[in-house]
Parts: C-alpha cells; sequence; structure tokens
C-alpha cells in the first residue's frame, strides 16, 4: 500500500499528533501507529452512531493487525488516517488504513487490523449487527 493515494479511501480523519507521541530518535514512536489505526475506525463507527462502547451487547474484538512504515511522522505533524473496508464477512471485517502526513500524497504508513464482532456476554462470535454493517458496506470502495 505504500504508493496508495488519499482517493483510494471512502473516509478519513484528522489527528493531531501530540508531543508525547515522539521518541527519542525524534519520530512517532510505532506503538502510536496502532492507536492511529484503532482512533480512526472507532471514531467513524461512533460518530455513525453504531457504536456504543459502553452498551451495546455485540463489540467488535481486534484479532489481528499489521503495519509497514514508508516515511517517518513527528510533532507537530497532522495524521490524515484513511479507512476503507476490504474484506466484510458474516462476523468480522478486514479494515485497511493508511497514514497519510499532513498534505502528503503518499502514506508514510500503512496497514491492517481485523474486527471479530462478538456477544459481549458469551465472547463468542456473532453476526455483524445490520445497523453496522450497512456503515461498513460504505467504507468498501467502489
Amino acid at each position: 500500500m505504500k504508493d496508495t493515494p488519499r482517493s483510494a479511501f471512502p473516509h478519513f480523519l484528522s489527528i493531531p499528533t501530540r508531543w508525547m507521541d515522539n521518541d527519542s530518535y525524534g519520530h512517532v514512536n510505532n506503538v502510536n501507529y496502532y492507536s492511529f489505526f484503532d482512533t480512526a475506525v472507532n471514531r467513524h463507527l461512533i460518530d455513525q452512531g453504531v457504536l456504543d462502547i459502553h452498551q451495546d451487547g455485540t463489540v467488535g474484538l481486534v484479532v489481528e493487525t499489521g503495519c509497514s512504515y514508508f516515511s517517518s511522522i513527528s510533532f507537530p505533524d497532522t495524521v490524515h488516517a484513511g479507512v476503507r473496508v476490504a474484506k466484510l464477512g458474516n462476523t468480522s471485517v478486514r479494515y485497511e488504513i493508511a497514514l497519510y502526513r499532513n498534505d502528503e500524497p503518499l502514506p508514510s504508513a500503512a496497514g491492517y487490523f481485523v474486527h471479530v464482532y462478538v456477544d459481549r456476554a458469551s465472547n463468542r462470535p456473532t453476526p455483524i449487527p445490520a445497523k453496522a454493517r450497512a456503515v461498513l458496506e460504505r467504507l468498501i470502495p467502489e
């Protein structure tokens, strides 16, 4: 996904970096990239009204992640996280996320994670709720 343009993503969230995100090498530490991924996806689900982290009986658990790094991001950059759905199954969804630094046309990093939807009480896989599925379908690129 190194050469993926911004136009490949149907949704974006802008996330300002923080002073504390930088490590001793002067760039955002790799652990923060996963936080950007999680924030971009879950903020979208919350904003669309299909995720209530305190009340929902069905929740998405992250079961797999990956990230490739291409160029550094540092404070005070703004990260523009592009989100798309690469695969939508019955109980799981694979998101692809690319992180663009400021106005750069190509990503500084790109990765993925997989949510498996489970019943909160039993922790067993359950079908993705219809309202959530409709939101996720809109993240599948045309």
